[in-house]
């Protein structure tokens, strides 16, 4: 029988709130080796999470778009509210300012091979379980789906 989220999921995932400094999220995932964390609202709603690439704008800076001259106007070549986006992600002071909004969930019933599909298709690494109501009661990695497979193997 096909596993399901919640037999493989990280149970009572340690989350941050929206107002939580980087600083905090970087000593929480440094220290207990996540690649992230969920972001809750004050009623314990996700609202957000928080990843080692939304953290990689701190050090690596951000470029402004190319653009060319002309009559004295500038002309992007790429859309400067990426630019924007970008720059205030490299200059956030709490989660809250460089979380990824709106991220993908799973529900705790669905098969391995729905978050593995899900996983591939939206390019992520992590995906929060929410319950019914929208709070987060697991998380799954794809580090999870393939410890999952080695024991079916074994």
């Amino acid at each position: 029988m096909a596993k399901t989220v919640a037999e493989i999921m990280t149970h009572e995932p340690i989350v941050v709130t929206s107002e939580t400094s980087l600083d905090e999220a970087i000593q929480i995932m440094a220290e207990r080796r996540f690649s992230g964390l969920p972001v809750v609202d004050a009623t314990g709603n996700l609202i957000g999470i928080i990843s080692q690439g939304d953290l990689m704008w701190r050090e690596s800076g951000v470029t402004p778009p190319p653009y060319i001259m002309v009559l004295d106007s500038v002309i992007y070549l790429e859309n400067p509210a990426k630019y924007q986006r970008d720059l205030h992600k490299a200059l956030g002071q709490t989660v809250g300012e460089v979380m990824t909004k709106n991220p993908q969930t799973i529900r705790p019933e669905k098969s391995l091979r729905e978050a593995a599909e899900l996983m591939h298709e939206k390019g992520v690494h992590r995906l929060p379980v929410i319950d019914s109501v929208g709070k987060p009661i697991g998380i799954l990695t794809r580090g999870d789906i393939v410890r999952a497979m080695a024991t079916e193997e074994g």
